[in-house]
């Protein structure tokens, strides 16, 4: 696994992007790299996959821990 530059992570963040200390170190490095441009160009959710994750993960219809959001 490549190891994260945060320092210029940081830089961009903070600098770049004005974000607060709480407000940088609450993004996940997903985020954060989305966020500065650096995301690595992964293609958005298509169609097919998003009803995958649906199927998978369903709402509950009785609002329970995972669903009635």
């Amino acid at each position: 696994m490549k190891a994260l530059d945060w320092p210029g992570l940081m830089r961009a963040g903070m600098l770049g992007l004005g974000l607060r200390p709480a407000e940088f170190w609450a993004l996940t490095p997903a985020e954060l790299m989305f966020l500065t441009g650096r995301g690595g160009g992964t293609a958005p959710l298509g169609r097919a996959r998003l009803e995958e994750l649906a199927a998978a993960y369903p709402d509950m219809a009785d609002g329970g821990e995972n669903g009635g959001i």
